[in-house]
């Protein structure tokens, strides 16, 4: 039994994981379901996520996994109920080693899932509440109303007396955990190492997530224009995502002009002006699965020093692209980087997320992360069906103009594969005059 199909039951792995067909272009599905060909099969997905998730825990010390990371509950249980509990912890799921995923949730999501997750146990979707992030005083004894509980559920399972993973919690929950003689440890790293390889259904989506961005580019190529601001970019942007399917905008950076050196991360309601260098990360979900996707343009002419940069990002950006495949690791791509003093920054902590790769799938940052922070001391592996964000940034010697590309890659059996394929190769240069 592999380490896909571990702890599954009686499932056969190729039912699970097919194997994709690299020779072949990967699909840009549509969203409906259709009889005529296979799309993505999403109870192939939860069954592969969950082999995975199981799996991982067999490889720890783990008898339990305590979730409150809605991207590891949505990994374990394939249930979602918005953007808008993303940051409440407001919705948990226990999994005993052996036994199946326990989701409590907000309210009426718990009777709603009943009816429409028939993948699940009824008995296993309850309705609870541990707090809003502190807003229902501890004092009120809800935490310690489901910690018993949950002490009880680890019992019948026969893993109480073994350490349990937790990924994120409240103090408080976590001290009632403790008061019950329950050592609590790391789940995050486990949860990690479930979903740093995707099956060709998560890869399906992450593919067709950015190809919605592909056509947002489209939308900026033609809308970049002076007396626009950034901000404009962002609200036409937003729309057209929302318009084509997204779950969740969570960020469009919007950065031009004397903003793009250094880099701030984010947009403002700056004006457009011709000449400026202009770049945006795009970052949306489809079905829960993620883009990070910059492209860099300038508005309607270019400057030597401007041409010089962003012809430095890509050759920085390609020279790490050629090394990726199975078996090399995190350190021979950094290899290629440039080192933070020979584009300005005093060292590489200041210049984190510039000349930098992170996994991608239900969060915008999973495995791996490759950067010359952690990566050459740290080396790790990549593997066949890792999916991760690659991105680099380059100051302009005007001093205050920048180019910042990023490609998006699948790393298939011999090399890798890039889903991000708005143009980019040479600057563009919108509206050109």
């Amino acid at each position: 039994m592999d380490d896909i199909t571990r702890g599954l039951r009686k499932v056969n792995p190729d039912d699970i994981n097919p194997r994709y067909k690299w020779d072949r272009h990967l699909p840009a599905l549509g969203t409906m379901g259709v009889d005529f060909e296979e799309r993505v099969d999403y109870r192939r997905m939860h069954k592969y996520r969950l082999g995975r998730t199981r799996a991982a825990m067999e490889g720890s010390e783990v008898g339990a996994l305590l979730l409150f990371d809605v991207n590891n509950i949505r990994y374990t249980t394939s249930t979602k109920i918005g953007e808008w509990e993303r940051d409440k912890l407001s919705r948990w799921v226990l999994l005993p080693k052996g036994g199946e995923p326990i989701l409590w949730d907000f309210g009426s999501a718990a009777v709603h899932h009943r009816l429409y997750c028939p993948w699940l146990e009824p008995k296993n979707m309850k309705a609870g509440l541990v707090g809003l992030r502190g807003t229902v005083d501890p004092k009120f004894g809800l935490m310690e109303r489901h910690a018993k509980e949950m002490f009880g559920l680890l019992k019948e399972a026969g893993v109480e007396k073994l350490p349990i993973g937790v990924d994120i919690i409240e103090p408080p929950m976590m001290f009632e955990l403790q008061k019950l003689g329950l050592k609590i440890v790391d789940g995050q790293q486990i949860m990690l190492e479930a979903r740093e390889v995707k099956n060709i259904d998560e890869i399906a989506l992450l593919n067709r997530a950015a190809a919605m961005v592909d056509g947002a580019y489209d939308l900026v190529n033609e809308k970049l224009r002076p007396g626009v601001r950034e901000n404009d970019i962002v609200a036409m942007v937003n729309e057209f995502l929302y318009r084509h399917g997204s779950d969740d905008v969570e960020a469009v950076n919007a950065i031009s002009g004397e903003r793009c050196n250094p880099h701030p991360h984010n947009f403002t309601d700056r004006m457009i002006r011709p000449g400026d260098q202009a770049f945006f990360d795009i970052l949306q979900s489809f079905m829960g699965y993620r883009t990070c996707y910059y492209r860099t343009f300038n508005v309607g002419r270019a400057t030597p020093a401007q041409h010089d940069a962003y012809k430095k990002a890509r050759e920085w950006l390609d020279k790490a692209i050629e090394r990726i495949k199975p078996g090399a690791t995190t350190a021979h791509i950094c290899e290629v980087f440039p080192k933070a003093n020979e584009f300005g920054f005093p060292d590489e902590m200041a210049a984190f997320g510039l000349q930098f790769a992170h996994g991608l799938g239900l969060a915008l940052h999973e495995r791996p992360i490759i950067s010359r922070v952690v990566s050459m001391d740290h080396p790790t592996e990549l593997k066949e069906g890792m999916v991760f964000a690659i991105e680099t940034y380059c100051p302009a010697t005007d001093g205050y103009s920048a180019a910042r590309i990023e490609e998006e890659v699948v790393v298939t059996d011999k090399g890798c594969r890039l889903i991000t394929l708005f143009p980019a190769e040479q600057l563009p240069i919108a509206n050109r005059y």
